[in-house]
């Protein structure tokens, strides 16, 4: 009677490797699986996210289009202090174009670069401005944000809302410390320039793209 042969080194790892390739495509179609039932769910919750922003710089009622579909691509753009290509949504009231919304980068804040959310209506009036990211001194900065301004009445973020590249002109668009029109808290006034200057920046860009802007 013969011996059984034990299994070479060669056949046990491809054995191994055989378990593991089974393993492998299992785990791969779970993980599918599970993507592709969450998947709506987590577009659902980006757009939320997204609608929300864009509701603090344009007013629901200055669109009726489906403005997170309604886009256009924009490239790096010195002018708005973008290094990176990024969305510009465009908001229409019954077909016609009636705003943008887009981001800007003021660059030179007190602690880095402040990144805002612009809305912009087709007559060039601002329809308002958000920060929606930076790094200003904690409790020095805060007044560039609505929910930590002490001003809730009115937020100093709010005056640039119906301002326009001549409303003031050019000469206003500063802080009044500089003898501009623009409010600015006493001793923080690095960060309220460079907003200023990046909201005047966003304006003179749609003034200068606005034929294939609003289309």
């Amino acid at each position: 009677m013969s011996t059984p042969r034990e299994p070479t080194a060669a056949a046990m790892a491809v054995n191994t490797a055989a378990i593991l390739f089974v393993f492998v495509i299992a785990f791969t179609a779970l993980l599918a699986g599970v993507y592709l039932i969450t998947r709506p769910a987590i577009v659902a919750s980006a757009a939320e996210e997204k609608m929300k922003l864009i509701a603090d710089v344009l007013p629901s009622d200055a669109y009726n289009n489906d403005l997170l579909h309604d886009t256009v691509q924009l490239p790096p753009t010195a002018l708005l202090g973008l290094d990176d290509s990024t969305v510009i949504y465009r908001g229409r009231k019954d077909g016609q174009p009636s705003a943008l919304v887009f981001e800007a980068i003021a660059p030179d804040g007190y602690s880095g670069k402040i990144r805002l959310l612009v809305g912009v209506r087709t007559d060039g009036r601002i329809a308002g401005v958000r920060v929606i990211a930076h790094k200003e001194t904690p409790g020095l900065g805060d007044y560039i944000e609505p929910k930590k301004d002490k001003k809730r009445a009115r937020p100093w973020i709010t005056q640039f809302e119906d301002r326009s590249l001549m409303n003031p002109a050019e000469r206003g668009w500063k802080v009044k410390k500089d003898g501009g029109e623009f409010d600015a808290n006493a001793g923080a006034t690095i960060t309220p320039r460079a907003i200023v200057k990046a909201t005047r920046k966003a304006l003179k860009f749609v003034e200068e793209n606005r034929e294939r802007l609003f289309l």
